[in-house]
């Protein structure tokens, strides 16, 4: 592949909702460019960009993939970005990469969720977007409803610049709305004719929308129209590109992917119509001071470029995607990381094209590359020439909401299954390995529970370890209701030195739980020496990791050393430590000792018509509800929700919500776990400890 300048890159996210057919389209994209001799299918497993096993497997795809074609001496970066929710980090990844989004949905009359929230980024992140209206060839597909569908819910950025001509169910060719052509398919070729009765008025309404959409983005073009003056093919052009470029007109394509219907003529408009990679406004970065500045696609400035997607390979090792911003990347040539100030050897430059790295000697500003073996340099990074160090900030990836704890299946893997999970943490940011001291659980955290099965079945595909996924345990604790009193006495004759050590202990909550341990010494006349007492603190510390009723630690209990008897000869330390720690036992048992587990504070963001659903759901996990508040154009639900209730309401609340919804938690406190549950986790604990 030759090297491209800006002006004739196109870098085009394709996003939407899962099971649309974006990887249909770019297999199409990829065989009418002739970058492959054959269209792969998704059901064959033999597509270009879902080449991972996992996505062979289940016929969705998982990671993002990059596809690059050239078209009439264009270079289209085609990002392939997944549809289901559980891997949005990867989307993320994909709106970063590209200049443009191209949201694909089926011609069914609505407008799905994985649409809108691309909409929604979209217009958050000041991206140029289009839609495309996929799979007009299936039965009872309605192109007309569903623009109207987009132009409802987008109200006038909604500009229909195709439809698609259909008789008897058959997709037979598309109106060039800008034209007012018809372009009909005949086997492999397209020949050009007139509009067909019976879509011009419909044709005819359209372009009426799209002449006015257009003319409204320039003062000299809104003159021209309402001065009842005919715009040209070259007018309307120059209207759509600068309101596509500015987020005030989205433009609606039409295509059926599968049967290779309308990919060609997509292709026509997308270099026709969007914007390629110098018109793009500059990018935000630090200076060496870290000052801002706005770096502008530049191929005479010194090179800059931002890693946005890390690969871990077994075979190849690291790949490193990246957007150049500035400059011109050559092969061999020295840069450094300006995030970890090491200097890198850009020794293996290519372009990714689905698995295949195709290696190229260089790269201009605007384009997509992937450099390999690079030491030092993780996702999110900034790599430029030493001559201007500036730093790109970091990326914000969605923050995963769904744990479950991570062990090696075999014994002793359990350090082969951790090094491979951290090999992937480096490969995907949304996913984070992280150790619960307390529990001593590995947690694997991630967007979904297929989004950790996903991460787990790499294992054994990338590293041949196998781990295993279970429920975390739960970090529950143990309190005491009452104050009691009781003796700790430790005698030992043996030979030689015996062993006695001899206390009274009080046993009492601290008022509203102000602390986890207090110990206070009342001894008086020296019936335990002063020496033994810190030894009697040491003993109680250690005693109360492990409570009396399931071995949880202890908190909010307060204990008074106030009698007790010593042996000139036989005391010690360590005899004072077992007497605290017989002490201990005894008295938590006598002070009616109950379980304690972890609420969490729980915000739940959804739409008004899921409000009933939700708060019936927190109610049945136990929640209190706290409060409801309306914020921006959604409710926000505040409520508390037990720890153990909380572990799969990421898809939960995704299922309720049509994945609308989204929720953070945070902890709160302490509560004590009804009796009726808590002698069931009193009975597993024991069980487990005797396994």
């Amino acid at each position: 592949m030759k090297v491209y300048h800006p002006q004739d890159i196109f870098n085009i996210a394709v996003v939407g909702h899962g099971g649309e057919g974006k990887t249909t389209l770019v297999e199409a994209m990829l065989y009418d460019s002739g970058a492959t001799e054959r269209m792969g299918r998704v059901e064959d497993g033999n597509t270009v960009t879902d080449y991972d096993g996992e996505e062979i497997k289940r016929q969705i795809s998982i990671g993002l993939a990059l596809a690059p074609v050239e078209w009439k001496n264009k270079k289209i970066n085609l990002i392939d970005a997944p549809g289901y929710f559980d891997f949005e980090g990867e989307a993320v990844a994909a709106y970063e990469l590209c200049d443009s989004a191209l949201i694909v949905l089926s011609a069914n009359g609505t407008v799905p969720v994985g649409a809108q929230k691309a909409y929604d980024y979209c217009s958050r992140h000041a991206i140029p977007r289009a839609f495309l209206v996929n799979q007009v060839d299936k039965e009872h597909a309605d192109y007309v409803k569903t623009v109207a569908a987009l132009g409802t819910k987008y109200t006038s950025s909604i500009t229909a610049v195709q439809m698609p001509i259909v008789k008897d169910g058959k997709f037979e060719g598309i109106v060039d709305i800008i034209g007012m052509k018809a372009y009909l398919f005949d086997g492999q070729n397209v020949k050009e004719a007139d509009i067909p009765a019976e879509c011009s008025a419909d044709a005819e309404g359209l372009r009426e929308t799209l002449v006015e959409n257009a003319a409204g983005n320039d003062e000299e073009l809104m003159e021209k129209f309402f001065d009842g003056q005919e715009l040209s093919t070259d007018d309307i052009l120059k209207g759509l590109r600068a309101g596509i470029l500015q987020g005030n007109i989205a433009p609606v394509f039409v295509s059926a992917a599968a049967p290779n219907a309308g990919v060609r003529e997509l292709m026509d408009e997308i270099i026709a119509l969007m914007p390629n990679a110098a018109e793009m406004p500059g990018t935000e970065a630090l200076d060496a001071s870290g000052n801002s500045v706005t770096l502008k696609i530049d191929t005479s400035a010194p090179f800059t470029a931002h890693v946005l997607k890390t690969i871990a390979d077994p075979f190849v090792g690291k790949l490193s995607i990246i957007k150049i911003v500035q400059g011109t990347l050559k092969s061999d040539m020295s840069i450094t990381n300006a995030n970890t100030g090491k200097p890198e050897k850009c020794s293996g430059l290519g372009i990714m094209r689905g698995k295949k790295l195709i290696n190229i000697g260089e790269l201009e500003a605007g384009d997509i590359g992937a450099v390999a073996k690079l030491q030092h340099t993780a996702t999110g990074d900034t790599l430029c020439s030493t001559s201007c160090v500036v730093k790109f900030p970091p990326l914000a990836f969605p923050e995963p909401c769904i744990c479950l704890a991570v062990g090696a299946k075999k014994k002793g893997e359990e350090e082969k299954v951790f090094s491979g999970l951290h090999r992937l943490e480096d490969e995907d940011p949304t996913f984070k390995l992280v150790k619960d001291t307390e529990t001593g659980d590995m947690l694997a955290n991630g967007m979904g529970e297929m989004h950790l099965e996903v991460i787990n079945n790499k294992l054994k595909s990338k590293f041949n370890v196998e781990g295993e996924l279970h429920d975390p345990r739960i970090p529950y604790r143990e309190a005491i209701k009452k104050a009691v009193k009781a003796q700790g006495k430790h005698k030992k004759q043996s030979g030689g030195h015996g062993q006695y050590g001899d206390v009274w202990i009080e046993f009492s909550p601290v008022p509203d739980g102000l602390a986890d341990f207090v110990f206070e010494d009342k001894i008086v006349g020296g019936v335990v020496p002063r020496q033994y007492i810190p030894a009697v603190e040491k003993g109680l510390k250690e005693s109360i990791q492990k409570g009396v009723l399931a071995g949880y630690p202890v908190v909010g209990l307060k204990c008074t050393l106030y009698d007790g008897s010593y042996h000139t000869v036989d005391s010690s330390e360590m005899a004072f430590k077992v007497a605290a720690n017989l002490a201990f036992k005894k008295g938590i048992a006598e002070a009616n000792p109950i379980l304690l587990e972890p609420i969490m504070k729980v915000v739940v963001t959804i739409p008004d018509e899921y409000m009933g659903d939700i708060i019936g759901d927190l109610n049945r996990r136990r929640g209190r509800i706290l409060g409801m508040n309306p914020e921006g154009g959604l409710q926000e639900v505040t409520a508390e929700v037990p720890l153990s209730e909380l572990f799969k309401y990421a898809t939960d609340l995704r299922s309720m919500t049509q994945a609308r919804g989204t929720f953070k938690q945070t902890f709160e406190r302490y509560e004590e776990v009804p009796a009726q549950m808590a002698g069931k986790i009193i009975e597993q604990a024991k069980k487990d400890m005797e396994e």
